[in-house]
């Protein structure tokens, strides 16, 4: 007669499954490994012994505590560098934001969207270094009584207005600059924000339409808070590229004339002036500006994947 196995005896006569959870264990740690080395060889340990080189001399013979991290405040230069990387970041910022904003909304759903998409967009294909001779050709300076090859300085004379010396005039040339960024990621903004500009159901839409809503009305009160964490994600991405800027300033001023900024500085102080502590602690400074940053930018992400 054949005995029913009931749950109670199954779960008697069931072995346990420890070697398998052990060797799931191991697996997963054979799989993560690679990258686990590469951040640590690649990462981990050189952030730690530039932390430690930022606590040294310049030379490297004498520890001198947070004397460097001291001297980057202090420093007129080091200062100056500082100072030009907070005007990156709030006028960069707010002008790729805002012109990606501003362009997302005016061209969405016109019959030459995809056209003008891709034009704002094509800038991004382009190496910052590219970019950055580019416009050196753009901002080429000639005296008043000679012919303007540069192109700016030729279109602003056909209204008589004086040549101007773009990259050498410390009173415009940082923003000359940041001209250059926000060309290249205007169009990068434009297309995340247009992208959620897409998922804004049509129903709200109508129905603010129907309530006698004007535009500017519907803008403020409709698409801005709706696409808000579109615009807090694009806002960290663009503050996190701006925080690291170097390749522009590198190409078309070297630093020269109050241009400089602090990875600009940073590379100056290690590379050309051999000075290892200073450099050090702008990178040290840097990375630590950075990770919280990025840090947000994660919880965020993660926090939209959750909602979907």
């Amino acid at each position: 007669m054949a005995t029913i196995a009931t749950p109670e005896r199954a779960a008697v006569a069931a072995p346990p499954r420890p070697r398998r959870r052990r060797i799931s264990s191991w697996t997963a740690w054979f799989w993560v490994a690679p990258a686990v080395i590469l951040l640590g060889v690649f990462f981990i340990w050189p952030f730690i012994y530039t932390i430690y080189l930022s606590l040294q001399n310049n030379d490297t013979t004498a520890f001198v505590g947070l004397r460097n991290y001291g001297l980057i405040f202090t420093d007129p230069n080091l200062l100056t560098a500082v100072r030009n990387n907070l005007i990156w970041l709030v006028v960069a910022t707010i002008l790729t934001v805002g012109l990606g904003l501003i362009v997302a909304v005016l061209v969405d759903r016109v019959r030459i969207e995809g056209i003008i998409k891709s034009a704002l967009f094509v800038p991004m294909a382009i190496s910052f270094v590219a970019a950055g001779v580019i416009w050196r050709f753009m901002y080429i300076y000639e005296p008043a009584n000679q012919t303007q090859i540069g192109l700016l300085d030729a279109f602003i004379s056909l209204f008589r207005i004086p040549p101007q010396a773009w990259t050498i005039n410390q009173a415009i040339n940082n923003l000359a600059l940041i001209a250059v960024y926000v060309w290249m990621w205007t169009g990068f903004s434009m297309v995340i924000i247009s992208a959620a500009l897409k998922g804004i159901p049509d129903d709200v839409i109508e129905a603010a339409k129907i309530d006698g809503a004007s535009r500017l009305t519907m803008f403020w009160r409709i698409t801005v808070p709706m696409i808000a964490p579109t615009l807090s994600v694009v806002t960290i991405t663009m503050i996190i590229n701006i925080l690291k800027i170097f390749d522009v300033v590198y190409v078309m001023t070297g630093g020269n004339y109050n241009t400089s900024v602090v990875a600009m500085e940073f590379y100056n102080q290690l590379f050309n002036f051999q000075h290892f502590g200073t450099g050090s602690a702008l990178a040290v400074l840097l990375t630590l500006v950075i990770l919280p940053v990025m840090y947000l930018n994660i919880r965020r992400l993660r926090a939209e994947g959750s909602i979907r």
